[in-house]
């Protein structure tokens, strides 16, 4: 089992959420963040004065699949979260973690069974 968590720009959230239905992923968790990376944040002008916005929004999913998933899954994030043909800074990044232990609550199943 394996935690797949991606860090997209918000307006491409939708987009994401179609690719992974595609390939018949249905389960994560949306989080709101924020963070940056090479694009270093922005400028910008409030009451005739500029400040610097170091910190960018961004959309955290978090994903748990079985080790046949991860490759169509993490296919599907860059389809979706890629902004054009061959994408641009600030698109994101995606991080695959070992996942020890799952374990449903409802029914007390455990591993590959409770994802």
């Amino acid at each position: 089992m394996k935690l797949i968590i991606a860090i997209i720009q918000p307006a491409r959230l939708e987009a994401v959420k179609a690719a992974l239905s595609e390939v018949e992923v249905f389960r994560l968790t949306v989080l709101d963040c924020q963070g940056f990376g090479r694009q270093k944040g922005h400028t910008e002008v409030y009451r005739g004065h500029e400040f610097s916005v170091n910190l960018l929004r961004k959309v955290e999913l978090q994903i748990a699949v079985n080790d046949n998933f991860v490759e169509p899954t993490v296919s599907a994030i860059i389809k979706g979260a890629r902004s054009g043909e061959k994408g641009a800074i600030g698109d994101g990044k995606i991080f695959i973690l070992p996942l020890e232990e799952c374990v449903r609550i409802r029914t007390g199943e455990r591993g590959g069974e409770a994802i």
